[in-house]
């Protein structure tokens, strides 16, 4: 079969993982000493739509986004525009992220991070805790089921938040036997990165009431947001139109304060 752009990616992220052994105990450490973090599942509550707004630069389907961002600044508006938590990508040879931005945005950003990357490996949980996170992404695509559970397992040891990642109706079971922290409805396909909101508008529906579910990718304006809340997401997850606004907590804000309506699975 062909390499699609998530194999490429993560075949990208296998060379960092090795690249990182020799700072495991370093890792372990730093993590352990770590402050406990904020909580990713609280700020997940609400009766309206949770804005979750990402520290963007780039993206191998949007290309240049916002270059040159501060990531404390633009966090800081996200805040101010009433964003329930931030996303900060730290893949830096794909999406231009570094661990220091998370670092820096954990530390002085008065809202729960998550780390958005490409988790394969223990030793990228001990990077996000280390570095201040309070959730990380685990991708159902990327893994085979046992892996995926482990590392949900590991995450929660470590007092991490677990948003687990779906794209089709057969990965949906794999993510709620994890017991995840909520689900994340990805309207992009890893494969082709093209955007599809009415196949996620159809998972959304499908994910347990008692479970958040997470609408992303995609995501330009008030208008979408209307459409996955009245799929029955909890929370929207948005990065490109947020980064690259001109006026960024006036971004989050129009697509703030729009109610949830529920799920009846």
């Amino acid at each position: 079969m062909p390499q699609t752009t998530l194999d490429t990616i993560l075949e990208v992220t296998r060379t960092r993982i090795a690249a990182l052994r020799p700072r495991t105990r370093e890792l372990e450490r730093r993590a352990a000493a770590a402050p406990e973090p904020r909580s990713f599942s609280a700020a997940l509550r609400g009766s309206s739509i949770g804005v979750i707004a990402e520290v963007k630069r780039r993206s191998p389907s949007a290309g240049a986004i916002n270059e040159a961002l501060d990531p404390v600044s633009l966090a800081a508006a996200y805040a101010a525009g009433g964003a329930v938590a931030i996303s900060v990508l730290t893949d830096e040879a794909h999406f231009g992220g570094s661990l220091d931005d998370l670092e820096l945005v954990a530390r002085q950003v008065p809202r729960p991070v998550l780390r958005k990357d490409f988790i394969l490996d223990e030793i990228q949980l001990l990077e996000a805790r280390a570095a201040g996170a309070s959730a990380i992404l685990l991708i159902v695509r990327a893994m085979a089921p046992p892996r995926l559970s482990e590392l949900a397992r590991l995450a929660r040891d470590l007092g991490l938040g677990v948003l687990v990642e779906v794209h089709n109706a057969g990965e949906i079971d794999t993510a709620v036997a994890v017991d995840p922290t909520a689900v994340g409805v990805n309207s992009r396909d890893l494969a082709t990165f093209k955007v599809d909101h009415a196949v996620a508008e159809q998972l959304i529906a499908c994910v347990p009431s008692g479970i958040p579910a997470v609408a992303e990718s995609g995501i330009e304006g008030r208008a979408d947001v209307e459409r996955f809340a009245a799929a029955g997401a909890d929370l929207v997850l948005v990065g490109t139109a947020v980064a690259r606004a001109a006026d960024p907590a006036a971004a989050v804000r129009d697509l703030s304060g729009i109610p949830r309506r529920g799920r009846h699975t």
